[in-house]
């Protein structure tokens, strides 16, 4: 990167938080005397200086967003540029080899992996990469210089049709970056096979994230007749089924992703335990309660409820209906799975709003085991936003 970076100064007191680990800076953090924000583009590389001009490292701004400036790196001998991109992909590509016997993974993490407004996730040879801040957009030729370097991808695509990109001032865009890309690529999860659309799909195509908690189905899912609610492809439903499910029944608004959870079904060879059931999450369940279907596990993974603070009430309730539907359709002593994807929701207040239903419906729960997303959504410690999801497994009793 041939940019020189801009000073961005920042009031006094202001960088004890950045100091702390801390790599966002708010607008109303930056001394606008010394240097005004009307003076920054949108993504312009900065050096970030505390009040004093002591420089606390490199990063990029937008002037724009209420997140003005991001801080990539505190090395003054290895500022944000070409060569750091390459650095930090090698560094997160270590790990994601360590831990993974197939290629198929988050392999960079936005701010978690020391890239601020990236991802980028693996399936194999084709990689899929969104970006969500304008300093990376403005970097992304880099960007997809240092992946071909590391990775040597025979395909790569830009998913940049995130809503976040809203508040940095981007435009929404689905296009390859290199090669030719698929509609679908195959995967491998936990040791099942599946095909996911990354093209036509949601957000990435996959969720890798709740990889090691669909892991821990296998010993509750043995013989059983199995609910996945808001199954999209059936990365929990198939997954079960694999695991010795008798039946999985996978509830989806999306015929499309109804026919690839039949078609990753297939794949493994399970497809006489699958059932595709079409609808409205809330009303399935509700139609499966009157019709007095029965499931020994029912799991529930849907959507962010709460993707705003100013959801939260809506969005609480939402989970609290949609937990106490998923108990009514359980049989005597069954096994509910109850996860989020909202960092905005407590893991307390899930399990609050579990004992909750629970309650209400004169039972007893009994929390037996708790998880959280994967290492390779690695949590960065001074950013609470990184650690964003839950999965309650619980053992309903009836009293």
């Amino acid at each position: 990167m041939s940019e020189t970076f801009a000073p961005l100064r920042l009031k006094k007191n202001e960088e004890r938080r950045l100091r702390a680990g801390h790599l966002w800076v708010f607008s109303n953090e930056i001394d606008t005397a010394q240097t005004p924000l009307s003076g920054f583009e949108a993504g312009q590389p900065v050096e970030i200086q505390g009040h004093s001009g002591k420089v606390i490292g490199t990063g990029y701004a937008n002037p724009n967003s209420l997140i003005t400036a991001r801080l990539v790196s505190r090395d003054r001998k290895h500022p944000l540029s070409d060569s750091l991109l390459v650095h930090r992909i090698k560094v997160a590509l270590s790990l994601r080899e360590t831990l993974f016997d197939k290629p198929c993974y988050r392999l960079i993490f936005g701010e978690s992996d020391g890239l601020p407004g990236v991802v980028v996730d693996r399936f194999g040879d084709v990689l899929v990469v969104q970006i969500t801040t304008a300093g990376m957009e403005r970097m992304k030729d880099a960007l997809l210089a240092a992946l071909e370097k590391v990775l040597k991808p025979t395909a790569v695509l830009w998913r940049n049709d995130s809503s976040i990109r809203k508040l940095e001032g981007l435009d929404s865009y689905v296009e390859p970056a290199l090669g030719e890309v698929p509609e679908t690529v195959a995967l491998e999860e936990n040791g099942v096979q599946f095909e996911a659309p990354i093209i036509g799909g949601q957000k990435t195509g996959w969720f890798y994230d709740h990889r090691m908690n669909r892991a821990r189905l296998a010993p509750y899912v043995q013989g059983k007749r199995v609910l996945d609610v808001f199954s999209y492809v059936g990365g929990w439903g198939v997954q079960a089924a694999a695991f010795g499910a008798s039946e999985v029944a996978c509830v989806d608004s999306s015929e499309s992703a109804l026919d690839m959870a039949h078609h990753n079904a297939e794949l493994n060879g399970v497809a006489d335990k699958f059932v595709g059931v079409e609808g409205d999450a809330f009303e399935a369940l509700k139609s499966l309660r009157l019709d007095h279907e029965k499931f020994d596990v029912v799991i529930l993974d849907p959507p962010a409820f709460i993707k705003r603070k100013k959801d939260f009430k809506q969005g609480v309730e939402g989970y609290r209906r949609l937990n106490q539907l998923g108990m009514q359709v359980l049989q005597k002593d069954g096994i509910l799975v109850s996860a989020s994807c909202s960092h905005h929701l407590p893991h307390q207040k899930l399990q609050d709003l579990m004992l909750q239903s629970s309650v209400h419906l004169d039972r007893t729960l009994q929390v037996l085991e708790q998880g959280h997303q994967g290492p390779d959504h690695p949590v960065h410690p001074a950013i609470p936003e990184s650690a964003y999801i839950k999965a309650i497994f619980s053992r309903v009793l009836w009293r």
